[in-house]
């Protein structure tokens, strides 16, 4: 098929001045884009730095021939999250995507976890998604067409010890996605996710913990890493991104080389009136029943 080019187009991607956000800079600018490289430099867990690295990838795009600037801003703060957006209007004229990919990890076990620690997870995850989409979206309301691009995980579903924060995080995120798509739809605007899987610095840090779980060897361990370059992230973000994508509401979990949609089904249950907490009882093995079940469709495609 003919290349989903980008030329004209100008993305906003959160996160990316290092790990799979940069990615995304990198392949969104080689084809064409021109794009706000938004990192405030922060280390996993969101304690500030000096480090810069927005202004590095901003540098390597521009020593390949591509456009881009930078944008220092924390999305955990709402006028700091209009400064992004605002920076794409000022420098290049126009906004018509973004890639909210920042965020932060601060694992722990949930009777560990400080209320001021969690609130934190969700400032980046939730609220920076939120507002980055927020300042978006009145350029695309008013340009009639638009795609937002957000970034979930699988640790949303449950099954990795200390990520309550990190997983509920995500599962808000995911939640915005899908509500966010029924309101765009009727304005040309596609908002979906991808659930990466990645090694970077959050990842492992992760990694350690998991290979002391279950008694992973180091080899095995480094094979796994070795498998799970951010790059291969960076297709799928693409695609949801580009003006052709039909899909909304969607999640794409993607990496390793491949890709697939992540769905949530409905079984086909029970129903009975009146209903009665023994009816439940007997009837849970029909009711858990996925064999027959259907997925649960999040609106209508924006094209």
């Amino acid at each position: 098929m003919t290349e989903l080019r980008f030329d004209d187009k100008v993305v906003v991607i959160t996160g990316a001045g290092r790990g799979i956000g940069r990615c995304h800079a990198l392949l969104l600018a080689a084809r064409g884009a021109a794009v706000v490289v938004a990192d405030n430099g922060a280390e996993i867990d969101g304690s500030p730095t000096t480090s810069r690295p927005a202004e590095t990838v901003v540098a390597e795009i521009s020593r390949a021939g591509g456009h881009a600037v930078a944008c220092g801003a924390s999305v955990a703060d709402e006028e700091g999250a209009k400064s992004i957006v605002d920076a794409a209007i000022d420098a290049f004229g126009r906004i018509d995507a973004v890639i909210n990919n920042a965020g932060v990890h601060d694992p722990g076990l949930f009777e560990t976890l400080s209320t001021d620690r969690i609130r934190a997870v969700l400032d980046v995850h939730f609220f920076g998604t939120l507002f980055v989409s927020k300042a978006a979206w009145p350029h695309f309301v008013r340009a009639g067409h638009g795609r937002i691009v957000n970034t979930i995980s699988e640790a949303m579903l449950g099954g990795i010890p200390e990520l309550t924060s990190y997983g509920s995080a995500k599962g808000a995120v995911w939640g915005l996605t899908r509500n966010l798509a029924t309101e765009g739809a009727v304005h040309g605007i596609a908002v979906n996710a991808i659930a990466p899987r990645a090694y970077t610095r959050m990842s492992a840090s992760q990694g350690r913990q998991l290979a002391e779980l279950f008694d992973m060897p180091d080899d095995v361990m480094a094979e796994i890493n070795a498998s799970m370059p951010p790059e291969l992230c960076a297709p799928a973000a693409a695609f949801l991104a580009h003006e052709a994508c039909p899909l909304n509401g969607e999640v794409l979990m993607t990496g390793m080389g491949g890709v697939a949609r992540l769905a949530v089904v409905r079984t086909q249950g029970i129903t009975k009136s009146p209903l009665s907490v023994e009816d439940i009882a007997d009837n849970l093995d029909q009711i858990m029943n996925v064999h027959d079940s259907y997925v649960t469709e999040a609106t209508r495609s924006v094209l």
